[in-house]
């Protein structure tokens, strides 16, 4: 799994990279994050506002200010029920 966190070098952009780290972190999960911060990247890949957080290459989220719930929710992506065969995360198996 490739996770991006695409923004300008803002506070906020930090703030989201940081965030997601620690959701990755946390959820023991084997993924790659990444800070994209070349504005060229960003157009090519349709955005126009950051900070983007993108998994495998698909935005999830976009703006800052979000929750590690949040972030949890997208990287999982519904990929086990909360508490799904005694998911010691609640999100991902």
């Amino acid at each position: 799994m490739i996770i991006q966190v695409l923004g300008s070098g803002c506070p906020t952009c930090k703030q989201l990279l940081e965030t997601t780290r620690k959701v990755v972190e946390d959820l023991k999960i084997n993924a790659d994050v990444e800070y994209i911060t070349d504005v060229s990247k960003m157009i090519k890949m349709g955005i126009m506002t950051s900070p983007v957080l993108a998994v495998d290459g698909k935005v999830v989220l976009t703006g800052g200010g979000r929750s590690e719930e949040e972030i949890r929710g997208v990287i999982c992506d519904g990929k086990c029920e909360e508490g799904e065969m005694g998911c010691s995360c609640k999100y991902c198996c």
